[in-house]
């Protein structure tokens, strides 16, 4: 019968209820007599006249009877009253693995060592004969004190045979309406299970192991091993699948990894079968030597300043009536990070203690954090391709974007977790109340979305004004309701705004050369020209008054940047000096020896775009000069860079007619904020025509070699990135689809023959090279293995090539006739350091000979030092 609070089972006085299941509920109690907190477990009085309930109950008193073991939870007694059954039980503190889970997952030496507790759990069960059968994380707890208790014998059976009689339970565990464990009956719960036990087989010890490794793969991941809407999608995963290996945490040894596919082996016999021997594996593991690399890369001797002046700071916060209080001295100190070619992007934690920024180092660009009382920066395991970091107002979590999503990772360890499958690489802001500002790729305005995750809410305050192009770097402001950010476009509209999330019109406070962020007390930083630069914000007007003060000089800008970043309380200010990134235009070979450069370096912050000229003679690409974003065009012969178009407006994303006459081109800000599509004549002089336009995005991505479609990409704000064609012969120009899903595809290219489209798509859950018929899309298939993005094809249509996750150019061999396709393996050819996944067209060019034409950062490795301003002593 359920218990009331206050109410007695024999010595014991009820507290609290704890929680109810498929049997009953579950009681916090005061034993009266021993003085001590217990559990009491009693039946539901539904149950109380069922054999075969009564039988599981008591079966799970003896079994834990049998048990003394500091890793599970004990049984203190077995009570009946007023016919009701109850359980006196252990009770454990703390909160279950589930709950732990999810959280976030566990840092990998954190679970390594709660996985050694439930190993001794069930290795003290096992030597009694008893098969745990239920094994999940929400049946294992953890006390505050940090020590593992199994709970739940309520399944367990003894190995000569001698079973729990089953019982109908509540969801996710599986069990027989039954009684006994006859053939075809299911006991367990379905995403821990054992294939044997999916079977309705006899569990044995390694049906154990396996569960264990199904809770040890959870603990690191944060993700269930076998997954499903459905029982039947779960129990299908168990049988045969494999679980996703690649979301095991870069540092987990591999010894680990090893003992995991042992485990989750899907035949018993070659599963691990001992509970010892699986903690043996996992001690060894964590008395090896670190797995992790650690960066051999030396760092400047500036740390003894750092403390020294957080000394002066601490010292001077003590009041002494007899002194006057001691300022603390401003300082000017570099930090020297690992090799990058995305060195604006970093950022201070709001209280100035680490600093994320995206590096390279010896691998792929990923996120880096450096505690600024340290001299050593790591990487941040699962942020491969990361960029934009941003900090929760906490300073415990780094938001950034990867994969075409927003994604959050906590400071302390464990797996990212994906907040958004779509999101710009345009900064972010997190406010105290858990809603993040990022910008839309499909509309380029901002929207919110929850730091929990879910998806993007349009902010209608920022709607694009007539001349502006996009806006982009949220920075929240310290009401967290209020925000700046930056609209680029013409040059009347372009500049920092203020924002509310309450829906007031947004305010155009400066023109700048970069976006602007909060400087404590009352000022906001931003960049003109290249001096850095703080001016007094009124918070009861919200205008800018006074003059401008400098902080540095020779500071990168640009309108799409945001070069500099501030601790909460402004007493740190980071920034990093130069003009921006230097892109060198070079031509490669299949092994990737330079041949030749094809032009100079450039040290415009847009992307380049290289697109070649039919007859290879010259290369359009987009340039961002002075603000301004135009199609340039480089002679290749004869050398030279000359501008091809000049509206304020924002060109790019240029594309050759086949016969090298003409160039079609996007431009943003002419008509309105979207961007549409323009051709003009590539040589002389002639009048620039409007192809298309609709209220919608759009970049141009390819034109088919017999000049009868232009491919380009619309943003939808509904369905994301998706590719459509428009006809540019005959009298129908209406656009037609090429592939439209909820998913992005994009970086469309057609095929020499016209008969195929080559794009990437993270309909997978991450970017992969897929090719479909044109103008039919009726099957497609999977190019790249592992990921991929950047398609381009070989002039013969007999080779694709692609950029793997790990910057290496990849080439896949193709064979087609008539309406047949094969792709073979791709094989790597050489490793590129451009960002795979930042623009919307390949940054790489195949001329007709099979010379490779590439932009590449120059310098990556000198890049400027991070520069730390501390104690700031700039007046009004």
């Amino acid at each position: 019968m359920p218990l009331t609070i206050g109410s007695h089972v024999g010595s014991h006085e009820i507290t609290a209820l704890l929680g109810k299941g498929g049997m009953g509920e579950v009681y916090r109690a005061r034993d009266i007599k021993l003085m001590r907190e217990v559990a009491i477990k009693v039946l539901s009085d539904e149950f109380s006249h069922d054999a075969d309930r009564v039988g599981r109950f008591q079966r799970e008193a003896q079994v834990l009877a049998s048990l003394n073991h500091p890793n599970i939870a004990s049984i203190y007694d077995l009570e009946e009253q007023n016919g009701s059954r109850y359980l006196v039980l252990e009770l454990v503190d703390g909160e279950t693995l589930a709950d732990r889970i999810a959280r976030r997952p566990f840092p990998v030496d954190e679970a390594l060592q709660v996985a050694i507790q439930i190993c001794e759990a069930l290795e003290a069960a096992h030597d009694k004969g008893i098969i745990h059968r239920d094994l999940k994380p929400a049946n294992v707890k953890i006390t505050p004190a940090g020590k593992v208790k199994v709970l739940d014998f309520g399944l367990a059976k003894t190995m000569d045979g001698t079973p729990a009689p089953a019982v109908m339970s509540n969801s996710p565990t599986l069990v027989s309406t039954m009684g006994g464990t006859q053939g075809g009956v299911i006991l367990g719960t379905a995403a821990y299970m054992s294939p044997e036990q999916a079977r309705g087989k006899e569990a044995d010890r390694s049906s154990d192991i396996w569960a264990f490794g199904c809770v040890l793969y959870e603990m690191l991941t944060g993700r269930a091993a076998f997954e499903g809407e459905t029982i039947g999608e779960i129990l299908a995963g168990v049988f045969k699948a494999e679980p996703a290996w690649r979301r095991l945490p870069s540092e987990t040894p591999e010894a680990i990894r090893r003992l995991l596919r042992r485990c989750l082996e899907k035949d018993r016999m070659e599963r691990f079968n001992s509970a010892t021997d699986a903690r043996i594996e996992i001690k060894e593991a964590l008395s090896a030597p670190s797995e992790v690399m650690r960066i051999q890369k030396p760092w400047l001797p500036w740390i003894a300043a750092v403390i020294a002046a957080l000394a002066i700071i601490s010292i001077a916060g003590v009041r002494f009536r007899e002194k006057p209080r001691v300022e603390p001295p401003e300082m000017r100190l570099e930090i020297t990070t690992p090799p990058t070619s995305a060195p604006l992007e970093f950022a201070l934690s709001p209280d100035g203690r680490y600093i994320a920024f995206v590096a390279s180092g010896a691998g792929q660009q990923r996120l880096w954090l450096r505690a600024l009382d340290k001299t050593e920066a790591h990487p941040l395991a699962g942020t491969e391709g990361a960029d934009s970091p941003f900090w929760s107002p906490d300073s415990r979590s780094i938001g950034f974007f990867a994969s075409g999503g927003v994604k959050r990772i906590d400071i302390t360890g464990g797996a990212p977790q994906t907040l958004a499958i779509n999101g710009d690489r345009t900064g972010g802001s997190w406010n105290a109340d858990g809603t993040i500002l990022i910008r839309m790729s499909q509309t380029n305005r901002l929207a919110r979305i929850a730091a929990s995750g879910g998806n993007p809410a349009p902010l209608l305050v920022t709607g694009l004004m007539s001349g502006q192009s996009n806006h982009g770097l949220p920075q929240f402001l310290p009401d967290d309701r209020h925000f700046l950010f930056v609209a680029t476009g013409n040059r009347e509209v372009t500049g920092i705004y203020l924002g509310s999330l309450d829906g007031a019109e947004p305010k155009r406070l400066a023109a700048a050369d970069s976006a602007g962020a909060y400087l404590s007390p009352e000022m906001i930083v931003f960049v003109r020209g290249t001096t850095l630069v703080a001016q007094h914000l009124d918070l009861k007007r919200w205008e800018l008054t006074g003059d401008p003060l400098m902080l540095a000089d020779s500071v990168a800008g640009g309108q799409g940047s945001l070069p500099f970043s501030a601790s909460a309380d402004g007493r740190v200010v980071a920034y990093r000096a130069g003009g921006g990134t230097l892109q060198q235009l070079s031509w490669y070979d299949r092994s990737g020896k330079i041949l030749a450069k094809a032009a100079e370096p450039d040290s415009s912050l847009a992307a380049l775009l290289p697109e070649l000229s039919p007859d290879g003679t010259q290369v359009a690409l987009q340039r961002n000069v002075q603000g301004n974003l135009d199609v340039w065009l480089i002679d290749l012969v004869r050398g030279g860079l000359t501008r091809f178009t000049s509206d304020p407006a924002g060109d790019g994303a240029p594309v050759w007619s086949p016969d090298g006459m003409k160039i079609a081109f996007n431009s943003a800000g002419r008509k309105g904020p979207a961007a549409n599509i323009y051709v003009k004549p590539s040589r002389g002089p002639g009048a620039e025509e409007l192809l298309l336009e609709t209220p919608k995005n759009k970049l141009l991505q390819d034109w088919s070699k017999d000049g009868r479609f232009l491919l380009y990409l619309e943003l939808d704000p509904k369905t994301g990135r998706d590719l459509w064609a428009l006809p540019t012969l005959g009298n129908d120009r209406r656009p037609i689809v090429v592939v439209n899903t909820p998913f992005d595809e994009l970086k469309g290219q057609f095929s020499p023959d016209g008969n195929w489209v080559a794009y990437q798509t993270n309909e997978s859950g991450r970017f992969e090279i897929v090719v479909q018929p044109f103008p039919e899309p009726t099957v497609k298939w999977q190019v790249s293995k592992g990921g991929g993005t950047q398609p381009r094809w070989r002039a013969d249509g007999k080779e694709i090539y692609f950029i793997a996750p790990d910057g290496k150019l990849m080439a896949a061999p193709i064979t087609s006739s008539g309406a047949a396709f094969a792709p073979g393996p791709p094989a790597p050819l050489f490793s590129l350091t451009p960002e795979p996944d930042l623009y919307t067209k390949p940054q790489y060019a195949v001329s007709r000979d099979g010379r490779f034409l590439i932009s590449q950062p120059v310098g990556a490795s000198t890049a400027p030092p991070i520069t730390l301003i501390l104690n700031w002593k700039g007046k009004r």
